[in-house]
């Protein structure tokens, strides 16, 4: 397979550009035809490759794309799973090179979706296309779904898969959206945390008020917001919430080696980041409290006089965005009712608060000793010459979760990026040699599994 992925290198890294080239934005509605044009050139792809029954399937939102070969008798099916959608590309001042016109710099390709997730997705239709050009037939049956909406939380792929449990049904989803530990080192990630993200609103006089007439004697809404926010932890990193860790596991020891096995500098972090210390939740090491252990974190304040100057007032309004990370069995509906009970109970005097609900996700784990599992870490030792590691991401994927439960098939994150790769940030890029060894990975997957 090495061979022939080599023959068809360059074929396919033109085919990659144009598929770079279409700016599939999915969460700005300008860009709604472009969308839809990346759905029918990845349609285009599946018939390429040999895929049978290949359609454009319309949604409420972006479409899907299905496609299938299942010509494998008594032989294992698997569901690969991506998205062809992409982040916007702002600020696009911070780009060295236009977003949407990839360029090929010291062997990686630099353009939006590159590692997330266009590149990583077209390794399976490239690999599917190999398995085809020098066999007539794929070793196993495979099925592709693929959305145009996982950057904006994927709201029509949870009911489709719902709705066509018999069409989807495999015996393990592979997906390709996660990335290596390091460089050299690939990983299977098997654990993803949930979701849960909420906007605070404080509100107290029914104006702005003068600070040297009122301050001091009315509520000031930014005060009562910080007030509010710091009670959310403790002095130790913990979250003050009460209930909030319900449905948290205690890490198992075998669970800390695994996480532990995951190389990870702390100097060197807190010199790429130019901070003199880490913080988190006490008796937890930095990947622990990033893979394993929940969070409540704020990420971002609104309140009062923004502009150039100084402006004395008693503000009325601030505004706070909040998001957690789930683990283990805690459920994210309930995680918002306790913090709803917090908010009622520690409301300072004179604030009115409000909570917004935005996103919710379940929190998945996978068994590493998985046989699905294992024979993809066959393959990546086979081509990368290295055993893949089992990290715990701290990220959130919540297709994932649906996917396992509803079709009741173990899923395998079969990442090829790598964490460096700008992945919704200016510059993303995707090193090449991971491309091509990522394709001769998953056709090796797929041949292990018959």
């Amino acid at each position: 397979m090495r061979e022939a992925v080599e023959q068809h290198k360059e074929q396919f890294i033109e085919e990659l550009k144009q598929y770079l080239r279409i700016p599939s934005i999915s969460s700005l509605s300008e860009y709604k035809g472009e969308v839809r044009r990346a759905a029918e050139w990845t349609a285009e792809a599946l018939e390429k490759a040999g895929m049978e029954h290949v359609e454009v399937i319309e949604t409420n939102g972006h479409p899907l794309v299905y496609g299938d070969w299942l010509h494998a008798p008594d032989k294992p099916t698997v569901l690969v799973y991506g998205h062809y959608d992409v982040q916007p590309e702002d600020p696009v001042d911070l780009w060295d090179t236009p977003p949407f016109e990839p360029v090929i710099k010291d062997d990686k390709i630099y353009a939006r979706g590159a590692t997330d997730d266009k590149g990583q997705l077209f390794i399976h239709i490239k690999a599917a296309e190999l398995l085809m050009k020098e066999h007539g037939a794929l070793p196993v049956n495979v099925k592709f779904i693929i959305e145009g909406e996982e950057e904006v939380a994927s709201p029509h792929l949870g009911p489709f898969i719902e709705e066509n449990q018999e069409r989807l049904s495999c015996d393990s989803v592979v997906i390709s959206d996660t990335s290596f530990s390091a460089e050299d080192q690939p990983a299977i990630c098997t654990s993803l945390r949930g979701a849960l993200a909420m906007e605070m609103t404080v509100q107290t006089a029914n104006s702005d008020l003068h600070s040297g007439t009122y301050g001091g004697g009315v509520p000031n809404a930014v005060h009562s917001l910080v007030s509010l926010l710091d009670s959310l932890h403790d002095s130790q990193g913990r979250v003050s919430v009460e209930g909030f860790y319900q449905g948290v596991p205690e890490p198992t020891e075998e669970l800390r080696r695994e996480v532990a096995a995951v190389p990870f500098d702390e100097e060197e972090t807190k010199r790429g980041l130019e901070i003199d210390d880490l913080y988190g939740e006490a008796g937890f090491s930095f990947k622990e409290r990033t893979g394993i252990r929940p969070t409540l974190e704020i990420n971002g304040i609104t309140g009062g006089f923004q502009g150039e100057g100084l402006k004395t007032i008693v503000p009325k309004e601030a505004s706070a965005k909040i998001s957690c990370r789930l683990v283990g069995d805690q459920n994210p509906q309930a995680v918002y009712e306790s913090i709803e009970r917090h908010v009622k109970q520690h409301k300072p005097a004179g604030a009115k608060v409000s909570l917004e609900k935005f996103i919710q996700a379940d929190p998945v784990a996978m068994d590493s000793q998985n046989s699905f599992i294992q024979a993809a870490a066959e393959a990546y030792e086979d081509v990368y010459k290295v055993r893949p590691l089992f990290p715990k991401e701290g990220g959130s994927i919540p297709i994932v979760e649906v996917f396992g439960r509803v079709l009741e098939a173990p899923v395998v994150l079969m990442g090829f990026g790598l964490p460096t790769e700008n992945l919704h940030a200016p510059n993303e890029h995707f090193h090449l040699d991971n491309f091509t060894k990522g394709i001769e990975t998953a056709a090796q997957y797929l041949q292990k599994l018959s």
